[in-house]
């Protein structure tokens, strides 16, 4: 599995724990404290990477930065007078699976995950869980979590979307790291990295 933008890994631990070898790529080393990347990390810009050097992977996940998308749904004058995004890294990672899929001689399927705020700049998404939206190969059953706590933490208010509550999900401590905070807050929930991961091993 190959996960773009791979930052701490959600992604990463969801294909760990159903089999995968997974390689991740970002432009820097998410390292705070304990919270560090789990697997084989390339210090490399996405966009530099060509995909036919990915033509014997299974999946490609990737999370490019939500920021400016995020910045832009807010309801504030300056927000909504910006100009439209730069959807680059958006954009390559769908090249890259392209590439992939032209190498391989075959479908390798693709998920990218993102904020609401995108779908007005690169299309309506598949499917979404509270704050999360996915575009892409995004497999035809998705879970529903009902009555379902990660580390204590109430996943019914997460996938609400409560803004508040995101960050906490994946932390129990409150830390005054904003870094690490929103590290955490962007990393995929293990139970869907892992779903999605299960429902595409070995598909290619």
């Amino acid at each position: 599995m190959i996960d773009l933008f791979c930052g701490l890994g959600g992604w990463t631990q969801g294909g760990i724990a159903e089999g995968y070898q997974v390689v991740g790529f970002d432009i820097e080393r998410h390292v705070y404290g304990e919270a560090c990347y789990p697997a084989q990390l390339v210090l490399q810009d996405v966009l530099t990477l060509r995909g036919s050097q990915f033509k014997d992977a299974t999946l490609i996940v990737a999370s490019p930065p939500c920021q400016e998308y995020s910045y832009r749904a807010m309801p504030w004058k300056r927000a909504k007078a910006l100009p439209p995004p730069d959807n680059t890294l958006f954009e390559a990672c769908f090249r890259i699976q392209r590439e992939a899929c032209e190498a391989a001689g075959h479908h390798i399927p693709l998920v990218v995950e993102n904020v609401l705020g995108a779908q007005k700049w690169v299309g309506r998404a598949r499917w979404h869980s509270g704050s999360m939206y996915f575009w892409g190969d995004v497999p035809a059953l998705m879970p529903v979590y009902r009555h379902v706590k990660m580390r204590g933490l109430d996943w019914n208010r997460f996938k609400s979307g409560d803004p508040s509550y995101r960050g906490e999900a994946f932390n129990t401590r409150r830390t005054s790291n904003k870094r690490l905070s929103s590290a955490l807050s962007a990393k995929i929930p293990l139970p869907l990295a892992s779903h999605i991961a299960r429902a595409w091993y070995g598909a290619t």
